[in-house]
């Protein structure tokens, strides 16, 4: 059956877009989201700042650290154009690293780039531009040039302000005398025609003259990316990095310099300057396998065995009642496992009837059977889809493995959901955008909000499904013998896995879910469904998976607690470090989760080393 396709004009509001984008599809997972949805004005963060875009102004906000997951929007400056504006801002230009904003009927436009210091502003034509605070303005400096200005609020803040030509800022208190010692908060400019770069002070003035102008991210070659800027001015660039960009930074390749005392905080972490338009980040491959990197106990193959034919046996499409895409594609997933496990267990007697099942399940929505079909094939009305991918991708993968033949029929659909995330090829793939849902500035963060509106902007609801969605990906890429789409995928595995890591594996004491209860057992499991054999990268710090167990089993003896919860979490990872307790916890469980059952924990915990 054709696909049927989502044009951008069904699916995003396109007054936003300039009408050079719109004959394409747009991503509607991305971080400047917030600029295209409803009346396009909720905060939207670029690293340093908290930026807010209206009709005919551009609001900024350098946050502080005191909320750990949620930055609450304070006009720090907002810059405007006197005669007003009846329009709106329009995107006229976008990336992984920057959105360009037009300000419909007058001549401003703003360059937002992700990582900059500085917010850039330009003025083609002669502009009288208004600046104001929602602080007091109790002092500033002007160069003789009137080229930088030096401007205090009452709340600590100061703020730079360079100018390409001179700027003539002035207030309604037009005494000298007031001006300095009575608080106000609004300038006002003469006809302005330049270029205006506005800075929180952590930055340098030789620096201010040089600002990029537009910037993309590329895969230079497997497991490493490619930042590349074209710039404006004949001084170095400089840029921020965050933790996980210094952590894969090469100096050698890139030609960099890093400013190690040179700091902004933000709520991932410092971000530290960098010199040099070009950045190499590079990843250390994360192995992907169908099986345990292990392999399985010899002395417990009767006992998995004994739980696989009785789950197997179990099996029967004919009695699912769901067709919700998520829960449904659970159940694909756990009968993917069972049969990779009985593949592994060489016992092969079970695989024909779990490829039977796997292909009355898959082949509906293949087929595009099922009401929620277009869930499957492309995002939806603001949902979370990756995650809802990754299970039916993850039993895609395993019955092409099992089986060719099916796997060559149905190749053209099933290569369509994988694309609509993991695409790089936008000229000779067009319907696709790019990766989807991917954050190639963070490195992580597949998001998630689609069309719905979040005042704190994207969400990342659960990294552990991503993984798997990108690591099924790479498995079905392995079946079909697709070697670049393997690399694009271990590639992305492998970013998620260190972001994950590095932003979502906290310590005790971090914040509740925007989803759910803030309970010990919901916070972990998200981080850790479904289990699968990548699950262990994931998870490769036994000190930290300790932690974790320690803190999140008190909770599972509350009244209410999901049996599938707890042997999802606490009982799984609590097999890492010591088998004995953990096979007991499981023995005693009367249930499991849509996507778990109790073969795949006796093989997880079967499965792990001696260490």
């Amino acid at each position: 059956m054709a696909q049927q396709w989502l044009t951008p004009k069904t699916i995003l509001i396109p007054t936003f877009f300039s009408p050079n984008l719109q004959s394409k599809p747009l991503s509607t997972n991305c971080f400047l989201q917030n600029s295209i949805l409803n009346n396009g004005d909720q905060p939207k963060y670029i690293h340093p700042y908290l930026i807010r875009s209206s009709n005919s102004s551009l609001s900024l906000s350098y946050p502080s650290r005191q909320c750990v997951i949620y930055q609450p929007f304070k006009s720090d400056i907002t810059i405007s154009s006197k005669q007003g504006s009846k329009g709106r801002c329009r995107i006229s230009s976008y990336s992984d690293l920057s959105v360009t904003l037009d300000v419909s009927c007058s001549n401003m436009r703003f360059f937002l780039f992700r990582r900059s210091p500085f917010v850039t502003v330009s003025a083609n034509q002669p502009t009288p531009l208004s600046i104001n605070t929602m602080h007091n303005i109790i002092s500033f400096n002007i160069n003789n040039f009137h080229t930088k200005y030096i401007i205090r609020f009452n709340n600590g803040q100061t703020w730079l302000l360079y100018a390409s030509s001179p700027i003539m800022l002035s207030h309604t208190l037009t005494s000298a005398f007031l001006m300095h010692f009575l608080p106000f908060n609004k300038f006002t400019s003469n006809p302005f025609v330049g270029t205006i770069w506005i800075v929180f002070p952590n930055s340098k003035h030789e620096y201010s003259s040089c600002y990029p102008m537009s910037g993309e991210a590329m895969f230079r070659e497997p497991f490493c990316v490619e930042y590349k800027w074209q710039k404006k001015g004949s001084e170095n660039l400089l840029l921020l990095a965050h933790p996980l960009h210094l952590m894969l930074l090469s100096n050698r390749d890139s030609g960099i310099t890093v400013l190690g005392d040179f700091k902004y905080i933000s709520i991932d972490g410092d971000l530290v300057g960098v010199i040099g338009s070009s950045w190499i980040l590079k990843i250390d491959p994360v192995v992907v396998t169908w099986h345990s990197t292990k392999g399985v106990k010899e002395n417990s193959c009767d006992e998995i065995v004994s739980a696989l034919c009785k789950d197997v046996n179990g099996l029967n499409s004919s009695i699912i009642t769901t067709t919700s895409s998520y829960f449904y594609g659970k159940l694909v997933g756990r009968a993917a496992r069972l049969a990779l496990i009985a593949k592994e267990m060489s016992y092969l007697d079970m695989i024909p009837k779990v490829s039977k099942f796997l292909k009355e399940t898959v082949e509906p929505w293949l087929e595009q059977k099922f009401d929620e079909n277009m869930d499957f094939y492309m995002i939806k009305n603001g949902e979370a889809i990756l995650p809802k991918k990754g299970y039916f991708i993850y039993g895609i993968a395993v019955l092409t493995k099992l089986d060719p033949a099916w796997g060559r029929k149905y190749k053209p659909q099933v290569y369509s959901p994988v694309q609509d995330f993991m695409n790089i090829d936008t000229k000779s793939k067009p319907k696709y955008t790019w990766l989807g849902c991917f954050d190639l500035y963070v490195l992580q963060y597949s998001w998630a909000g689609g069309l719905t509106e979040f005042t704190n902007g994207r969400n990342q609801e659960s990294t552990s499904e991503v993984v798997s969605a990108y690591y099924s990906a790479t498995l079905m890429s392995m079946a079909y013998g697709d070697e670049s789409l393997v690399s694009l995928g271990s590639t992305l595995m492998s970013l998620e896995i260190l972001g994950a890591k590095m932003w979502w594996h906290v310590e005790e004491g971090d914040n509740g879910l925007w989803f759910g209860p803030a309970n010990g057992e919901c916070r972990l499991d998200i981080q850790l469904l479904p289990l699968v054999p990548i699950s262990e990268a994931l998870f490769s710090y036994v000190g930290y998976v300790k932690e974790l167990v320690k803190w999140t089993l008190p909770a599972l003896n509350r009244d209410g607690v999901g049996e599938g919860w707890k042997g999802f979490d606490a009982y799984a990872l609590e097999g890492i470090y010591d088998k004995e307790s953990a096979w007991k916890k499981i023995k005693r469980l009367k249930g499991f989760d849509y996507g778990n059952s109790l073969t795949n924990l006796l093989w997880w915990i079967y499965s792990r080393g001696d260490e």
